[in-house]
């Protein structure tokens, strides 16, 4: 999990970039920074020490350097403690643990850094106190070093606009805690070098980490991608359709993300998360897809910050009881349903109907199911049931997997009879699942959230940030989302993503849902396909 945020400056035509890169490392590329060679970390914090502790256990000689005296050789301190607590749990041997420490050195000047192949900083998030490190260290180093920035929150290309060698700088994101986390996204700033960027893939590939290609761009991959996750939500609940338990279980039960979006901010720190937000809108000049939160505003101005405060969206005071999510009283379940069309994503229910007993008459139709008392139960289309006059519709949300998704989410409007929604509420009872109902709000939670993520991660790969797997492996390891958005999209179909996205804005004319090109563009495709 990271909270970071990169408020980089887009480069368009990074998509040479990424070519040039892929190319370089195709004909041989630039070589890893040697086993042998010195690494060393500016910034002896959390993430410093993190970095230092993989590249140390990687084999490297490390330096440890911090501007406050002493701080370098308590991190020193820190790190043997580190590896002790390894070797005590098994996961490295004594003999490893004494080499390593043999090739760990606090730094009490710069200039002991000279000899550093790769330089990697881990500082306050200051764009000049950063930039005012590199020019000195390049005056330390030799020129075929590399230099690096762990930024979250800069522009790549900005930190070595000042450098005389501006081509030798690349930033390497590391996600906290970094000796767990594989992923590191490699951001190529406006003036890197191609070799330099392959140089420090292939270095952190070495080092047993997952490593992704991206140009310089606001939030890097993750943090520009997964801002839906956190919006969508918090659109739900200021609309009213849902409290946050009910959403935070829609999206773990039914949509598989590991945890839901307000509990993750809980753990994040709200300011944290909020600023991150705030940073990626202001810096693509408050594009509406990037609009941050009133409600969550408001949580950050209360003081209300999450676990660190003790409390946020929910309290976490000593014996304070976590709020449950809405969940249904059992109902009974129709004994036969009329299945009218495919239900694309949603078939497979139908042999889990079958499976529990529940009698299923086919038919041909546009993909709905028809419950005993003739209301509809449809799949989450970014509609709203109260558009549907005299049918009475009960919408059902998307799940990641609907064989092992433990919770169903429906959603219905004023004019659906309760005797319908008991139907639609029995039914899935039936398969063994809770069901939660929560207001007559277009696109449901999981749906509309999955479009949102699909619509950014093909814009960011249609505008050349990165390809579509590296989007893809960045958000499943980065933010550990159950499936790469684009793999997702793929799944549910061009078409359905970008109707839903339509229907969305429709519905919420501010821009905020209208596809981008790469979505329209990717549907038209599929359509031309299938014309064929």
């Amino acid at each position: 999990m990271s909270a970071d945020v990169s408020t980089n400056v887009t480069v368009r035509g990074s998509d040479d970039v990424t070519a040039r890169e892929t190319a370089a490392e195709g004909q041989g590329g630039a070589a890893a920074v040697g086993p042998d060679r010195t690494v060393a970390v500016v910034g002896t914090g959390t993430m410093g020490q993190g970095i230092a502790q993989v590249a140390l256990v990687a084999g490297h000689p490390v330096r440890l350097y911090d501007s406050a005296p002493g701080r370098a050789a308590e991190a020193v301190a820190a790190l043997t403690a580190r590896l002790d607590r390894l070797v005590e749990k098994g996961r490295l041997d004594a003999a490893a643990r004494e080499a390593a420490v043999g090739r760990l050195h606090a730094a009490e000047d710069p200039a002991e850094l000279a000899d550093a192949a790769l330089v990697i900083e881990a500082i306050v998030e200051d764009l000049a106190v950063k930039q005012r490190l590199f020019a000195d260290l390049e005056k330390i180093v030799g020129d075929d070093a590399v230099l690096a920035t762990n930024t979250s929150s800069l522009s790549v290309t900005a930190i070595a606009g000042g450098l005389r060698l501006p081509g030798r700088f690349v930033g390497l994101h590391f996600f906290n805690p970094a000796p767990l986390l594989p992923l590191v996204e490699v951001v190529s700033g406006f003036a890197t070098d191609p070799d330099v960027a392959t140089r420090a893939y292939e270095t952190v590939k070495g080092w047993g980490k997952t490593p992704v290609r991206c140009a310089d761009t606001p939030g890097f991959i993750v943090n520009r991608v997964a801002r839906p996750f956190y919006a969508e939500a918090l659109r739900v609940f200021e609309e009213g359709a849902a409290d946050p338990a009910t959403i935070d279980a829609a999206l773990r039960e039914c949509g598989g993300f590991r945890m839901g979006p307000f509990e993750l901010t809980d753990l994040i720190g709200q300011d944290v998360n909020e600023a991150v937000t705030r940073s990626v809108w202001e810096s693509f000049y408050q594009d509406p897809k990037f609009t941050p939160s009133l409600a969550q505003r408001r949580l950050v101005e209360s003081g209300r910050l999450g676990r660190k405060s003790g409390h946020g969206w929910f309290s976490y005071a000593e014996g304070a009881e976590r709020p449950e999510p809405r969940t249904e009283a059992p109902a009974e379940a129709p004994k036969r349903i009329v299945v009218e069309g495919d239900l694309g994503p949603a078939e497979p229910l139908v042999a889990l109907f079958e499976e529990a007993g529940i009698a299923v008459r086919r038919k041909k139709g546009d993909g709905h199911i028809v419950l005993p008392g003739g209301g509809l139960l449809m799949l989450a289309d970014g509609e709203s049931s109260f558009e549907f006059f005299p049918e009475e519709i009960v919408y059902f949300d998307l799940a990641l997997d609907y064989a092992r998704a433990s919770r169903m989410v429906l959603s219905t409007g004023r004019r659906t009879a309760p005797e319908t929604l008991a139907e639609a509420v029995g039914l899935f009872q039936a398969l063994g699942k809770q069901v939660s109902v929560i207001g007559d709000v277009p696109g449901m939670i999981v749906a509309r959230t999955v479009a949102m993520l699909a619509d950014l991660a093909a814009d960011a790969v249609d505008r050349g940030v990165a390809t579509a797997e590296d989007v893809d492996t960045a958000m499943r390891l980065g933010v550990n989302y159950p499936a790469g958005p684009l793999e997702w999209a793929e799944k549910l179909g061009p078409r359905r993503v970008c109707d839903l996205l339509r229907a969305l804005h429709e519905r919420y004319p501010t821009g905020r849902y209208g596809p981008s090109q790469a979505v329209a563009r990717r549907c038209a495709e599929a359509d031309e396909e299938d014309s064929r």
